[in-house]
């Protein structure tokens, strides 16, 4: 909502593109809430990447899904998204693509793992492959001298009310994510080209 997301979705972006031949494209989806209400909530104007639809999730050979936490599961309107994803799931066309998943939380104990966990039952359904980072992120996923969020579900950053901004080892962690499903993703499409 504070912009906390699109600050990683463009490490997540730099990331895949340090993997030669790998094509990256950031959508939004589409905001359920009037304008007014986005507005009483304080929340910056959008991105001006373009709004998504359901059906040009087939076109892609991997994903990964960002947003921020909402009562420690994924937000209405990406929640929204999903659902309106039925005619894809029906004819089973994301069946075998890889995903990820990155988000922020609002703070410590504030629905990283809830989130993580109820985001992989809708990639499920869809038969896609979810691909953690786990740790190989390395040390950088066990730093506790400052403050970091982050876990082997996904990147993430912390946002609190809003004021503060992700930290570089949050980035620094976006970025490793998505080099690694790239090169995951390009690997297997390679392999199933064969």
């Amino acid at each position: 909502m504070y912009g906390h997301v699109e600050k990683l979705a463009q490490e997540i972006k730099k990331g895949a593109a340090s993997v030669e031949g790998v094509e990256v494209k950031i959508w939004q989806v589409p905001e359920t809430l009037p304008e007014e209400v986005v507005g009483k909530m304080g929340a910056p104007p959008k991105t001006d990447a373009p709004i998504i639809i359901a059906d040009e999730l087939a076109t892609a050979d991997g994903f990964v899904f960002g947003f921020p936490t909402k009562f420690g599961i994924m937000p209405a309107q990406f929640k929204a998204f999903l659902d309106s994803t039925r005619g894809l799931w029906r004819t089973q066309q994301l069946a075998g693509k890889h995903a990820e998943i990155f988000y922020s939380t609002g703070s410590q104990g504030g629905g990283q793992e809830t989130t993580a966990l109820t985001t992989i039952t809708q990639l499920v359904h869809h038969g896609m492959i979810f691909v953690p980072i786990g740790y190989t992120f390395g040390v950088g996923i066990f730093e506790m001298e400052n403050v970091k969020s982050g876990s082997p579900y996904g990147a993430e950053t912390y946002a609190g009310d809003g004021s503060r901004q992700p930290s570089q080892l949050e980035l620094d962690q976006a970025f490793h994510q998505e080099k690694y499903l790239a090169s995951i993703t390009k690997k297997l499409k390679k392999e199933q080209a064969l």
